[in-house]
């Protein structure tokens, strides 16, 4: 038989398949024709299967090197229901039992061994191992061995010499979904892979909605999200373990389906909440990032990130476990800026000096991915160095919400020059009463009636100003004074704007709008909440309130004027102009 022939055998044979994945095919038979191969797949994408039937068709046995021994009895237990010889050694067994293990290997008991790294450190094992005859190392998230991957392991660092005291050299394969250029080319040569077969796989899962929530209430948004996914599958991630305890609490008083997972639980404990989770006797699992790596539960509908995750790397690789049937999964990701110095201390805390740095410009990235004013899911492919063509997915949020960017160049100057003028001394709320002309006593008391810009913006609403000045500081326009939570501090960008040197355009709804026919407006807004449930989506995500507003006080009647409304982009009028012309006519 020629490798196609072994591959697909035993594809049928034990898997129960005919046919493979993209790129799957490639991977398996240039293991088989002996190459180290590094493999870049998506979450979902069929990675195991891509060293597990080379394993089984090799002579000899294939070590597996997975970084979570909580999942190598799953995946153990999974090989030996396919009828694989597959077992794995860990640090609750003890000498004497990995000597019968690896006895007994030795005869052709077992194809396949999990292994993790920490367990290459071990001179004793090591010693066991060297007279067994290993066809392949098979490295499961790779990215580990690099120091600029998202989550380094020093062990990993053993892998290559470990390679070289074998009797003979082993084929090695490695995986991982999330890896920068900077990261393959890094984890190849720490490896020691030799002239490898490179797989770049397409990491983009179109199923993914993407949508991020600034500065909302979490914990009513939260409540929202769960009672619209009501009996549906989702994982809401946290920053920390007593974040995970506090929330798990609040939604289980409320009544909400949930469990809880993190590294401060029982091992008892994690895996009766995972199981309840996995046979769908819970609905939703509350967990920091220790959740989810190896569980393939294929239908989960939502998952919620309850803080900002430290890099793009860890947040795309968590949101890449929903949605593996490809049904629509719905993404949520809260941003509040008090978050981030959280994050900070944790990674302050909890990582090595030479790391530190390292996280610090990965935490940057994901900041800069929640201010995003463009596509979310063309920052995150480009940021992986993947194709994609198009500025749009009309998958996201920003995508598919097409309120037109406006130019707030003079109300920003108006906002700046009274930060100038009022010397950098006060918080957002007074400088909101400065500029609506309110006369507090903090504001008679400071003699701010007297600044020159006192009552400018009179004109303007108290939301459309807050929202222009956290705009301002989320471009850096302008800065939060350290040590302050709210007070603002000018910066060379505030001064190019105050000059006419620069303009400021931003995405803002305006909250001020006039409802000229109510009427029809909450016509508008009944057609969208039933269009919004039967395409499962948020309601804002059809039409911005603003929009509707828009639409009932124009009344267009054809496509073309529809076109014209802010907010209704080609593919709105594609999608919903029939309808709302419809809902014109009535009117």
């Amino acid at each position: 038989m020629n490798n196609r022939e072994k591959i697909f055998f035993v594809l049928k044979k034990y898997y129960g398949f005919n046919t493979l994945r993209r790129g799957q095919f490639e991977i398996i038979n240039s293991i088989l024709e002996k190459k180290d191969t590094f493999c870049l797949m998506p979450t979902g994408g069929g990675k195991s299967i891509c060293y597990q039937i080379p394993a089984i068709v090799l002579e000899g046995v294939t070590l597996v090197i997975s970084p979570l021994i909580s999942l190598m009895k799953d995946q153990v237990d999974n090989l030996t229901g396919l009828g694989v010889k597959a077992t794995y050694i860990n640090s609750t067994q003890n000498t004497e039992l990995i000597k019968e293990i690896l006895t007994e290997t030795s005869i052709g008991e077992y194809k396949i061994i999990y292994i993790s790294p920490e367990r290459l450190e071990s001179k004793l094992f090591r010693d066991m191992i060297r007279d067994l005859k290993v066809s392949q190392i098979a490295i499961d998230e790779a990215h580990c061995v690099s120091q600029w991957g998202h989550d380094f392991r020093k062990s990993y660092l053993a892998i290559q010499n470990f390679c070289k005291e074998l009797k003979d050299k082993p084929i090695i394969s490695a995986f991982t979904a999330t890896a920068t250029e900077e990261v393959r080319k890094d984890s190849i040569k720490l490896l020691g892979l030799l002239n490898p077969y490179v797989y770049k796989g397409n990491i983009n899962r179109e199923n993914l909605n993407l949508t991020i929530l600034k500065e909302v209430d979490k914990l009513e948004t939260l409540k929202d999200i769960l009672r619209d996914n009501e009996g549906e599958s989702g994982i809401v991630y946290c920053a920390s373990r007593k974040e995970v305890d506090n929330l798990y609490y609040y939604l289980k008083d409320l009544g909400f389906n949930v469990g809880k997972y993190h590294g401060g639980l029982k091992d008892e404990e994690k895996e009766i909440f995972q199981e309840d989770f996995l046979y769908e006797r819970l609905d939703v699992i509350v967990a920091t990032n220790a959740f989810g790596m190896g569980i393939d539960k294929s239908n989960i509908k939502f998952i919620v990130h309850f803080t900002i995750p430290q890099n793009i790397e860890s947040y795309y690789q968590e949101i890449g476990r929903g949605g593996r049937d490809g049904e629509l999964c719905n993404c949520y990701l809260f941003y509040a800026k008090e978050d981030i110095s959280r994050v900070e201390y944790i990674i302050n805390k909890s990582s090595i000096m030479s790391r530190r740095e390292i996280q610090l410009r990965k935490l940057q990235s994901m900041i800069d991915y929640c201010n995003l004013q463009s596509c979310y899911r063309n920052f995150i492919l480009k940021y992986f160095e993947n194709d994609y063509k198009g500025s749009y997915c009309n998958n996201c949020s920003n995508c598919l919400n097409d309120d037109e960017l406006k130019d707030f160049t003079i109300e920003s100057q108006m906002i700046l020059s009274t930060v100038f003028r009022t010397k950098e001394m006060y918080g957002i709320s007074v400088l909101i009463d400065v500029l609506k002309g309110f006369k507090g006593p903090k504001i008679i008391q400071n003699n701010l009636d007297k600044v020159t810009t006192y009552g400018i913006m009179k004109e303007h609403g108290s939301g459309l100003i807050k929202d222009l000045i956290n705009s301002l500081l989320n471009e850096g326009y302008v800065d939060l004074k350290e040590g302050t939570y709210s007070m603002l501090k000018l910066n060379a960008r505030s001064f190019r704007v105050l000059k006419n040197k620069e303009k400021v355009v931003f995405k803002i709804l305006d909250k001020e709008d006039t409802i000229l026919n109510k009427q029809l407006f909450e016509e508008l807004k009944k057609w969208r909440k039933d269009k919004a449930y039967r395409e499962r989506i948020k309601p804002y995500i059809i039409f911005s309130d603003t929009t509707l507003i828009d639409i009932s006080n124009n009344k267009p009647d054809t496509l073309e004027k529809l076109l014209e409304i802010r907010g209704v982009g080609e593919k709105k009028i594609n999608a919903y102009g029939e309808e709302i012309l419809k809902i014109m006519a009535m009117f």
